[in-house]
């Protein structure tokens, strides 16, 4: 019960200020004046009534793009970028979950439960969006852990995970439990990571180019286990322990029989238990000061079914001088739980061309913007 992987309660957190005035520009809403940051930080809305506001884009001109849980996917220009959407554009409708978006080349990718889309030269035709092109169909239709995260690696591929169809369980086809990579017309299917249960959030590391993912861990085991997972590839083909290990170190009742933790890559940071860490973002911006710079923001969607309710907050996990080894982990921005009720859900960050950080939130239908001023 002293181990600082089980108690997220007890997380050093920064120097937070007692309350946060929001940006003059944003709605008046009182829930922004209960989320705390650390002093020189604000919190604004970016855009409001976006419904079920899930995975983030930017496009070339500085259009946000926003992927849902529903069946829409929306796009918000910002023309005279003052930090605040003009409208909430509907994109696209009637899609499976479109939960993943990204850009590349002035192209928004869409990832559905069971393929993904692409919008071709959609910046410029945003009232009168064009007809999608399939990119692939190879996605499997399960909905349990079937929302999509992508993003376009280093290598110019396109990265989309797969969860396992299930708490915890031998997954019935490989390309269960997995993240894996396509070329950007679809072709060139294959596998980069195994033993991943859920993730829903992976950034590469701006010093290296490791592919760092959180990763949740399954329920049923009781309040603290095991831990969510951050963690990092070096490589193709590792195996990152699901489903006979949890945490590195947890091992499943059933399947971890006979099974070695040793086999399988340790995460680098153990994170809260249950604490729904989702769409983790390097801060490669300028505008925050210098100790984040390359550190990673993680939004953690917050727990549905722990007896006390942790999570509903965004946490820093700092990195080394060299970028390879998590050093610490802590609150960065909280005020969503407000005893054990909560009022919005952070979900996905994107650091903005001016170094200030968008946050979505699938309760509270926003976009948030948070920005330092010192």
């Amino acid at each position: 019960m002293k181990s600082r992987y089980f108690l997220p309660l007890l997380l050093a957190p920064l120097a937070l200020s007692s309350a946060v005035t929001p940006d003059p520009a944003a709605a008046p809403d009182a829930n922004l004046s209960k989320i705390k940051l650390p002093p020189g930080f604000s919190i604004s809305y970016f855009a409001q009534n976006v419904k079920s506001a899930r995975e983030l884009a930017l496009g070339p001109d500085g259009t946000v793009y926003v992927g849902t849980k529903t069946d829409k996917v929306y796009a918000l220009p910002d023309r005279n970028k003052d930090g605040r959407a003009d409208e909430v554009l509907t994109l696209a409708t009637g899609l499976n979950a479109p939960n993943g978006v990204a850009v590349r080349n002035g192209s928004l990718y869409v990832a559905e439960i069971n393929r993904i889309l692409r919008y071709d030269n959609v910046g410029a035709k945003l009232k009168q969006p064009p007809k999608p092109v399939v990119v692939s169909t190879a996605l499997p239709d399960k909905e349990w852990h079937g929302y999509r995260y992508i993003a376009f690696g280093p290598d110019g591929k396109l990265y989309v995970p797969v969860g396992a169809p299930c708490n915890s369980c031998l997954p019935e086809a490989p390309i269960y439990a997995t993240i894996n990579r396509m070329n950007p017309d679809g072709s060139g299917l294959e596998t980069f990571a195994y033993g991943v249960r859920n993730t829903v959030g992976f950034d590469w590391s701006p010093r290296d180019k490791a592919l760092w993912f959180t990763d949740n861990g399954r329920d049923k085991l009781g309040d603290n286990t095991p831990a969510d997972e951050l963690n990092r590839a070096t490589k193709p083909g590792q195996h990152f322990g699901f489903p006979y290990f949890f945490a590195g170190d947890v091992p499943d009742p059933e399947f971890g029989k006979g099974k070695s933790a040793a086999t399988y890559v340790k995460p680098a940071w153990k994170l809260g238990p249950h604490v729904a860490a989702l769409g983790m973002k390097f801060y490669t911006g300028k505008q925050f000061p210098g100790k984040y710079q390359n550190q990673i923001l993680i939004p953690e969607h917050g727990s549905w079914n722990r007896s006390s309710k942790i999570g509903y907050r965004i946490t820093l996990v700092t990195l080394d001088a060299a970028g390879q080894q998590a050093t610490s982990y802590q609150t960065f921005a909280e005020g969503w739980l407000q005893g054990q009720k909560p009022w919005g859900r952070p979900v996905a960050l994107l650091v903005m061309p001016d170094g200030s950080l968008l946050v979505s939130d699938d309760q509270n239908d926003a976009v948030y913007r948070i920005s330092y001023k010192g």
